[in-house]
């Protein structure tokens, strides 16, 4: 990947994980004096034919900006990634999963973030179109709506090591 279209960890004014964007939209936001940079990652440059500049890798905003919080789409494979690609009724991981409702369908049960979990094929056919307390199963995490910040940590954490101390703040 080419320096310019690396990502970088934008931070608001009070430190908070905000956004991932280009490189090249950070080096704008440092030169119109917007923001700041925090980290520089792996002490990598960008030069133009009169100047050089460290290439950022986290940057944080001179203004606090009221975060935008947007739901994290409902699909199959958020599902899997929320649940860390492991099964939540007997904590398998590595087996080919499936969505599980909790409440099935014919019972009332809802295509939602709550009512629906990854499940290998094993428990998938086991539990049946049952509940989880009818087929004397339990789950390993109630299942609920992932926060947009989460799928960035997952998503960055292990490709930035320098973005971990501004993900994971408590």
């Amino acid at each position: 990947m080419s320096l310019i279209n690396d990502t970088v960890l934008v931070l608001n004014f009070s430190y908070e994980p905000l956004n991932v964007t280009s490189v090249k939209r950070a080096l704008i936001l440092l030169f119109l004096e917007k923001a700041e940079l925090v980290e520089n990652g792996r002490g990598e440059y960008i030069s133009s034919p009169t100047r050089r500049f460290p290439k950022p890798s986290v940057v944080r905003l001179l203004r606090y900006i009221h975060p935008r919080l947007k739901s994290v789409r409902f699909t199959r494979s958020n599902i899997i990634k929320r649940d860390s690609g492991m099964c939540q009724y007997c904590g398998g991981n590595g087996k080919e999963l499936t969505i599980d409702h909790v409440i099935p369908l014919s019972m009332g049960g809802e295509d939602s973030w709550g009512n629906c979990v990854a499940c290998c094929k094993e428990c998938n056919n086991k539990k049946g179109n049952r509940t989880p307390r009818t087929a004397s199963m339990t789950l390993v995490r109630k299942p609920k709506e992932p926060t947009p910040l989460y799928f960035l940590s997952v998503r960055s954490s292990n490709r930035k090591r320098e973005w971990r101390k501004y993900l994971f703040m408590s």
